[in-house]
């Protein structure tokens, strides 16, 4: 059984790690945009079948709380988080926007400010050294350049809406099952995206979808989504959360691995230096909380 939930662990981490890889390879093929709106729309369809009795039940129980905080979800997880992501690997690769990875703690951290929590003076220092680590990756290995790649940028944002969403997953309180939670978020998620494709057609961005960008979309969406979702769900209930999660660091290797293996990009020295700083500050960040 242990070997069984390992194995699932290591697949869904792959798959995790592998829709970076995909959206690098097709970004010329199909929009972020289209391709956001694709995925979310493939997942309802497969979900609502198995959602809607209980949704039809559940939804006017729901309060107003309710309702912002399934919107915030869908803004910050179901929908323009991975439009960033996507329209981030026009610009970076696919080796640097995987190692960001590792800096949603580091974020989570800072939200947890935005929201009255105390930092201490260490977790201070573990977000400074984790950003050295960011700025080297985004520069390059020339962080006296102060020029940032704007591929990066648009990937730490991506970063950031994903902590956001971790945050505020934590918060709600509705009475909700996981997968009609997650049906919700993504129609959210799909709404949130119609400005974004607007824009895209005004300017010239390529709406046609290719028979390479519909396998990357229902790889974004069966592979990466629903079966990681249900993979991730049956380790964290068989490992614990604790466990499982510190394992979310494996990611970047397992990416770095994949960007080379079928996308032909090889790490710099700055990848790993870039690495090493982010999970150092990330370890002296979290030592704090682990001590209490």
């Amino acid at each position: 059984m242990r070997f069984t939930s390992w194995l699932i662990l290591l697949v869904t981490l792959v798959l995790w790690s592998g829709n970076w890889i995909v959206a690098r390879a097709v970004r010329n093929d199909i929009s972020p945009g289209l391709a956001t709106v694709g995925r979310v729309l493939i997942v309802i369809g497969i979900l609502l079948p198995f959602t809607w009795r209980g949704l039809k039940q559940k939804l006017p129980l729901l309060t107003r709380r309710d309702w912002i905080f399934i919107a915030l979800l869908g803004l910050t997880g179901g929908g323009p988080h991975l439009g960033f992501q996507w329209l981030g690997l026009h610009f970076t690769t696919a080796t640097s926007g995987t190692l960001y990875l590792s800096t949603t703690p580091i974020f989570i951290l800072l939200l947890g400010v935005v929201l009255g929590e105390h930092i201490r003076t260490r977790q201070w220092i573990g977000v400074a050294i984790s950003f050295c680590g960011v700025a080297l990756i985004a520069t390059q290995g020339n962080p006296g350049a102060l020029s940032f790649n704007v591929g990066d940028l648009l990937a730490l944002t991506s970063m950031v809406m994903w902590s956001g969403y971790t945050v505020t997953l934590a918060r709600r309180r509705d009475p909700l099952s996981v997968l009609e939670l997650l049906t919700l978020i993504c129609a959210f998620g799909a709404l949130f995206m119609i400005p974004w494709l607007v824009i895209e057609s005004f300017v010239g961005m390529k709406l046609e979808l290719t028979l390479s960008g519909a396998f990357a979309v229902m790889y974004s969406a069966i592979g990466s989504l629903l079966l990681a979702f249900a993979g991730w769900s049956y380790v964290v209930q068989r490992l614990g959360p604790s466990r499982a999660g510190a394992t979310m660091h494996l990611m970047p290797a397992i990416g770095i691995v994949l960007s080379a293996i079928f996308l032909r990009e090889y790490p710099g020295w700055y990848h790993f230096v870039g690495i090493a700083m982010i999970l150092a500050g990330v370890a002296t960040a979290s030592s704090v909380s682990r001590s209490r």
